[in-house]
């Protein structure tokens, strides 16, 4: 199975949604109640169901071709006093996000510089009012404090009415409202002050410049945290090389990445990274995958192996047949996979949204009543302005808007650097929420490669007569057990009969006509349904521990049946065993025969097993977990396992498994090693909680900043700081999740 393939291609569940889908790049957006503002005038549109994500920038949004066109999308958003676009391809799409961060990132630069240039006498000034025995009265001329304050005001803070304007102007309001509200209400008043010559009146130059200045800072170092947050995939684009070592006209000659097709022979020295996804024809070496699967022991690969782009050649020469290039490589997969669950929303953040979209009207009127309640208790007009300011100030909704999607963005960008690819916020909440964990038995906690250790015959027919029977059957089904039969009957040369009337049942077996026979190959209960008596007693005693059986019945009668192992994964009991301690329920079920599976299940640990389950039969197993109020998982590798994996509340899917089951689940697990969904697990607990503080901290500090301002404990200079740490300290506290490691 192709993993690369599957991951590069549009995901199922897209496309069982009615019309089109399209991703929009954002504009113009400063806070939560931007996010909030944006996605409401979307949803407005006939035939539109958007999302959109503040710590990305993006817009998800899904609609009908026959109602609305992107255009109509766009001009929806400017409307709204926004920008938008269609995002590129992700390569180009990322150069340019990294172009625009940089010339923003350089821009709020030289304004802080300035900003702080200026407002530096004022708060020096300001701070000398706080020293014992320093003079009470005002070091600098206020005709001076105003020629300092009002560039900063003005030409410094521009970004902050023109962010107001596209707001007001859209219908709205968000932060850039606060914020120019609060310091023009303090400029306008010390100026008037100044200008009028009330020299008995107090003035707040710098409080005005010193919020421009400390917003800009925290805006400053935001960003850079932020920046921290897409760090994973950055790391990961950068690992495939500039050019690749390709044969051409008989010559090995460089050929830049984007060149490189399909088929091309290509080389891989010691030491260089593999350039696109292939297959070794010659050479043997050892690779580092742990880009891809988070384990740092090297893999050995020889002719016939496959080999992954980003991955590196340790210690050996590679002569390779490219298979996927470009998009279509798994390490474009996983950043395209990441990207999307990047850019989408936990079910936990829809009380952040909603409260985002009713907050800045409401902060506005709470920092009204505030001016005029202590306007008319205290009889003064400057304390109701300072405090009413200090209102406006301190309940900027950026670390609300920022509490889930950069822990979200964090999380999956670190699982996708440990092999756990995530397809959703959902799913990464779900993960943390399990309580059951159901497990498929083949590939899952064996090799997923069993071997045929016997032939047992029952009616008078020969081992090889009975094999040919069987891999005549299987040869047209993908799961392992009918693959290793069809393997063993090659090495055997053996003729195998022509098959009229070929079906296979998924998880059950396979039927057929040889000659004038109808025949049947599969697990005994299937047999049995097609009412073939697989006489239990005689065939008990041929099953050993850990074995499978295969029947064989030809015209109705049971004529032999095949036995295999499957080797457990050494990996297996340690995986177990962290699932348990993580307090998760472990239950293995199977379509394998009852006596294989309950021998597993106790070699491992696994103290819920049970065998000779349909794929229907799973799901309803499932599904009366869920009515029982458990929180059920699913991890699975085959066909039969995707209707399982699809029923579970979140699913996980081994990397070696078939297309259709990676396609099913929430989470792919890259390596071949269930210990990573134990893994995957813990970095969900681990993710959940740091949304949870976040979203604790955002509406604590709101809470109980708000109240202080309003009563007048809090100084407008004080609010904007205690304003722009808030959103930093959020943003940092979800960087810490770079630090999960594997247990």
């Amino acid at each position: 199975m192709d993993v690369a393939a599957t991951l590069h291609a549009p995901s199922s569940r897209s496309s069982e949604r009615p019309g089109a889908h399209v991703d929009l790049a954002l504009e113009g957006m400063t806070c939560a109640a931007c996010a909030a503002r944006i996605e409401k005038t979307l949803n407005r549109v006939p035939g539109v169901a958007a999302g959109v994500n503040f710590a990305t920038g993006s817009a998800s949004v899904d609609y009908d071709p026959r109602e609305v066109d992107v255009h109509t999308l766009i001009a929806a958003v400017t409307r709204a006093g926004y920008g938008a676009r269609v995002r590129r391809d992700e390569a180009a799409e990322r150069d340019l996000e990294s172009a625009q961060r940089e010339a923003a990132w350089r821009s709020l630069r030289r304004d802080l510089a300035v900003a702080i240039v200026l407002t530096a006498p004022l708060l020096v000034q300001m701070a000398l009012m706080f020293v014992p025995g320093a003079t009470r009265g005002e070091l600098l001329p206020r005709m001076l404090q105003l020629a300092l304050a009002t560039p900063v005001q003005f030409v410094i803070g521009r970004r902050f009415y023109t962010g107001a304007w596209r707001a007001l102007r859209g219908g709205g309001a968000n932060m850039d409202v606060l914020i120019a509200l609060g310091t023009s209400i303090a400029w306008l008043w010390s100026a008037l002050v100044t200008l009028l010559g009330m020299h008995d009146e107090h003035v707040y130059f710098e409080a005005s410049a010193a919020i421009v200045t400390l917003v800009l800072l925290g805006k400053a170092l935001e960003a850079r945290a932020r920046a921290g947050t897409s760090a994973a995939i950055e790391g990961l684009l950068k690992l495939a090389p500039r050019a690749a070592h390709v044969e051409r006209d008989g010559r090995e000659v460089d050929v830049p990445l984007d060149q490189v097709v399909r088929g091309d022979r290509f080389v891989v020295r010691a030491g260089e990274a593999i350039p696109v996804d292939g297959v070794v024809l010659e050479g043997h070496a050892a690779t580092d995958e742990s880009m891809l699967t988070g384990e740092a022991r090297p893999v050995v690969k020889a002719a016939g192996d496959k080999v992954y782009a980003g991955t590196t050649d340790v210690d050996g020469r590679l002569r390779c047949e490219a298979t996927g290039v470009g998009g279509a490589t798994l390490l474009a997969g996983i950043v395209r996979l990441v990207g999307e669950a990047q850019g989408s929303k936990a079910p936990i953040q829809r009380l952040a949204d909603r409260v985002s979209g009713i907050f800045v009207p409401v902060v506005v009127a709470i920092a009204l009543v505030t001016f005029v309640a202590t306007w008319f208790l205290a009889g003064d007009l400057t304390p109701a302005i300072v405090n009413a300011v200090a209102v406006l100030v301190i309940a900027c909704p950026c670390a609300l808007g920022l509490a889930t999607p950069t822990a979200i963005i964090v999380g999956t960008g670190r699982g996708a650097q440990l092999g756990v690819l995530i397809r959703n916020a959902v799913a990464l909440e779900n993960a943390g929420r399990l309580t059951t964990l159901v497990i498929d038995k083949t590939g899952t906690v064996t090799e997923g490669t069993p071997e045929v250790t016997n032939v047992h015959v029952l009616a008078g027919r020969s081992s090889d007569d009975v094999l040919a029977t069987a891999a005549a059957l299987e040869q047209g089904a993908l799961h392992p057990l009918a693959q290793a039969i069809v393997a063993r009957a090659r090495e055997r040369e053996l003729a195998l009969p022509p098959v009229l009337d070929f079906s296979v049942i998924p998880g059950q077996g396979a039927c057929g006509t040889l000659g004038t026979d109808s025949a049947l190959a599969g697990s005994l209960a299937f047999l049995a349904s097609r009412g073939v008596d697989v006489e239990p007693a005689r065939v008990a005693h041929l099953v050993a521990p850990g074995e499978s059986l295969v029947g064989v019945a030809r015209a109705g009668r049971l004529v032999g049946v095949v036995a295999l192992a499957d080797r457990v994964r050494d990996t297996s009991r340690a995986a177990v065993a962290e699932l348990i301690r993580e307090g998760v329920d472990v239950v293995m079920l199977s379509g394998d025969n009852g006596a294989t599976v309950d021998a597993i299940a106790r070699d491992v640990g696994i103290a819920h097993a049970q065998g000779a389950m349909t794929p229907d039969a799973k799901v309803e197993a499932i599904r009366r977990r869920q009515r029982a109020g458990e929180v059920v998982g699913m991890v699975g590798d085959g066909i039969n396992d995707a209707p399982a994996l699809a029923a579970a509340d979140v699913s996980f899917a081994i990397g070696a498994g078939s297309a259709i089951a990676i396609e099913a689940a929430d989470v792919t697990i890259v390596r071949n090693d269930l210990r990573a969904v134990a893994d995957a697990i813990r970095l969900s607990r681990a993710t959940r909680r740091k949304i949870r503080q976040n979203l604790f901290f955002a509406f604590a500090y709101n809470v109980l900043g708000i109240p202080l301002a309003a009563l007048g404990f809090l100084n407008p200079v004080i609010a904007g700081a205690a304003m722009a740490i808030s959103s930093v300290s959020v943003v940092g506290n979800a960087l810490t999740l770079r630090r999960f490691r594997l247990r």
